[in-house]
């Protein structure tokens, strides 16, 4: 049911629309990682603002195996694109933690990268006068499978009510080389699929996102319970309402 062509043409007049109201003649500045999501938002912001008002920023940390993915797609789209190793940075917040604590658990040290590559980002855009660009989709966000004030921030997002299998969709409509729509998202920390982290497939969460339809009882059950505790990620920071009445 999900109509590729129409919604990749709603993206792009949505972009255009939202940059007309909220940063006219800005640049989009997006986080490009080799992955389908930041693949198919840089060519989705290259079809609505042109090539000259999209940069591209490649944030690895050391050394990056696939880094040759990210700028086969900046010199397909010919966007401006920009390498910033984010390692040195990383390695002085874990440095710091570890001398008050002793340690460092490896949740923080999963999550510290993504949100200094966001903090790079904005670095970017208030510098070159631009917007950044949110790179999650639907399914990853439905399960947390993303950092908080990490990669699940940005100022516009194009691709946060797709599934994947619809995100690919888009990509394929765009015209995007195989090798940027079905590349296999890997963790980049232990060599492991995002599926193998998950525990299911994106196959499967999208048809249980789309229909609430999921044959296989243990990977609703799984997909239910990372729904639940992950629901504060989706949601607008809690705050005391003053003069409110709070209950015991």
């Amino acid at each position: 049911m999900f109509d590729a062509e129409k919604t990749t043409k709603d993206i792009i007049k949505w972009i255009r629309n939202w940059f007309d109201a909220n940063g006219k003649g800005c640049k989009a500045v997006v986080g490009v990682s080799g992955g389908k999501d930041s693949s198919v938002v840089a060519a989705l912001c290259t079809e609505a603002l042109g090539k000259e008002n999209v940069i591209g920023v490649m944030m690895p940390r050391g050394e990056q195996f696939d880094i040759d993915v990210s700028e086969a797609l900046i010199l397909h789209l010919g966007i401006r694109g920009i390498t910033v190793n984010v390692d040195d940075a990383c390695n002085a917040i874990e440095e710091q933690v570890k001398a008050q604590f002793g340690d460092i658990s490896p949740q923080t040290k999963t999550n510290i990268p993504p949100r200094i590559r966001m903090t790079m980002l904005y670095a970017v855009c208030q510098t070159v006068g631009g917007r950044v660009a949110n790179t999650c989709n639907l399914s990853e966000d439905y399960v947390g499978y993303n950092t908080i004030f990490g990669d699940n921030a940005g100022d516009f997002s194009p691709l946060s009510r797709l599934t994947v299998q619809e995100v690919k969709a888009v990509g394929r409509t765009l015209g995007l080389p195989p090798r940027f729509v079905d590349k296999v998202p890997i963790d980049g920390l232990q060599g492991k699929t995002d599926e193998d982290n998950l525990g299911f497939s994106y196959e499967v969460l999208d048809k249980y996102i789309r229909t609430g339809v999921c044959d296989d009882v243990d990977a609703k059950a799984a997909i239910d319970m990372k729904h639940r505790r992950n629901l504060f990620k989706l949601r607008p920071m809690p705050a005391f309402e003053y003069g409110g009445e709070v209950h015991e």
